[in-house]
């Protein structure tokens, strides 16, 4: 069985001597593994890094095998790793992405949201420019994995209007009469997930990671998925480094 995609590189983890099993989500086929043989080699190496677009020639002998990848670089994205911030969080939404979504299964939505968020963070990365898109990219692989939020009207009053917390229990909003007497218990409702503006104020971009960051906990990265959280929280000392706050 051959095949050939092309994907964006979001894990890959050493296999034997200079091999590694090797993550790849495109558009039609979701989130793929293969094996690579000399991944971790001198001219492999710099082309699976995550964040790459890559075209993968892909053989197996059968269905259940794992199978066999010839890798070719599409698009970069290597020297963004020179920069902290960038290089944070690229390496945290590839993890996410590797390890929420089941393979074999196509989430052309996560694959499009990935691709522009990617594109965002190359084009500008001072993260003013690409935070929101963070945390809308969040909140579509919660929904996308059967987790999303209802921010669309009141959960008390079921008005669309004034909307200014989520409730950390339901994921439903609350607006801001009904949140007045629960305000410490809330989390915030950022505006521009409201507006569907594209740019945020760094206030906003902390209140929106505070809030998918809270979901992702709970519902979606648990057990064993939990240890890439390490990765977020590097991405959050760094992002509240930029905006100024201790």
């Amino acid at each position: 069985m051959r095949s050939v995609l092309q994907g964006i590189v979001v894990g890959l983890r050493p296999h034997g001597e200079h091999g590694a099993i090797v993550r790849l989500i495109s558009e039609d086929q979701g989130l793929v593994a293969a094996y690579v043989r000399g991944a971790r080699g001198r001219r492999l190496g710099p082309v699976l890094v995550p964040g790459n677009v890559v075209q993968a020639a892909l053989s197996a002998r059968n269905d259940t095998q794992l199978p066999q990848g010839a890798i070719e670089l599409v698009q970069s994205r290597g020297p963004l790793f020179s920069e902290p911030l960038p290089a944070a969080a690229i390496a945290w939404v590839c993890a996410l992405t590797a390890t929420a979504l089941p393979e074999g299964q196509p989430h052309p939505r996560v694959h499009g949201a990935l691709s522009g968020l990617l594109d965002a963070i190359e084009a500008a990365p001072a993260a003013s420019a690409w935070g929101a898109a963070l945390v809308r990219f969040e909140l579509l692989l919660l929904a996308e994995m059967g987790f999303g939020l209802d921010l669309a009207e009141c959960a008390a009053t079921g008005t669309p209007d004034d909307l200014v917390a989520v409730s950390p229990q339901s994921g439903r909003a609350v607006s801001a009469a009904a949140a007045a007497p629960y305000k410490e218990q809330l989390l915030a409702l950022p505006e521009f997930l409201q507006t569907g503006e594209a740019r945020a104020s760094w206030s906003e971009i902390l209140e929106g990671m505070a809030l998918s960051g809270h979901f992702l906990k709970r519902d979606l990265l648990v057990e064993r998925a939990a240890i890439i959280l390490d990765a977020r929280e590097r991405l959050m000392d760094r992002l509240r480094g930029a905006a100024g706050v201790a």
